[in-house]
């Protein structure tokens, strides 16, 4: 077996605290998509109110779509 090769039944959801990213630089993903799932494990609720700003404004999702930056600093002080 490769190293790192095989299966899990890990599934990391909303609430999990991960200890090492304070920033990310991203794109908006797409609704329903695991790309979303992952970056919603960073910010907590604000995503949800900057997504529904976002398909207001015009925002191309996706690939070439606008980008965010979540700072975990900034949530803290909000």
């Amino acid at each position: 077996m490769i190293s790192g090769g095989g299966e899990t039944r890990l599934f990391i959801r909303p609430g999990y605290g991960f200890k090492v990213v304070d920033r990310l630089l991203t794109n908006f993903h797409l609704p329903r998509s695991t790309l979303l799932m992952l970056v919603c494990l960073s910010p907590g609720p604000n995503l949800s109110r900057a997504y529904r700003h976002a398909s207001t404004a015009a925002t191309r999702f996706f690939s070439y779509g606008d980008a965010m930056l979540i700072d975990k600093a900034a949530q803290s002080r909000s």
